[in-house]
């Protein structure tokens, strides 16, 4: 799934609050939160 958010800036992200990362690491959480987000979608659109 494409995101609009590039590792690059998470990398940056992250950076301005005192962690460092990455890019490689950053692209990991991008590809978690995704998923997060895929599963959260699908158990609120199961829901009665």
């Amino acid at each position: 799934m494409e995101t609009k958010l590039k590792p690059e800036q998470v990398v940056e992200m992250l950076r301005k609050k005192g962690m460092e990362v990455t890019v490689e690491q950053a692209a990991m959480v991008l590809e978690f939160l995704q998923l997060l987000a895929t599963i959260m979608v699908a158990q609120y659109l199961k829901k009665p």
